[in-house]
């Protein structure tokens, strides 16, 4: 299999269909022992990286110390500090 240009490759047919891989579709690669690599089809949008701190936002959202804060304030607290947010 050859990597275009543009980093691109294609995926085999009986690979995509066993997969259920279809146009628009989500993969996600992963790394594995020395110089492999694998991909799979991403399951859920609550396993990208940002999905954590959009559950926790939303679990404390209703928190009266939100009321005061101007929509940059709000931005800048979503945007982090996150070391100590608990990720479930």
């Amino acid at each position: 299999m050859r990597v275009t240009q543009k980093g691109q490759v294609t995926i085999p047919k009986h690979i995509r269909d066993r997969l259920g891989i279809k146009p628009g579709s989500e993969v996600e690669f992963l790394e594995g022992e020395g110089e492999t690599a694998l991909f799979r089809r991403a399951e859920k949008v609550a396993e990208r990286p940002y999905a954590a701190r959009i559950r926790n936002a939303r679990r404390i959202a209703g928190r009266s110390e939100f009321e005061a804060m101007d929509g940059k304030a709000y931005v800048d607290w979503l945007r982090g500090p996150w070391e100590n947010v608990d990720p479930d």
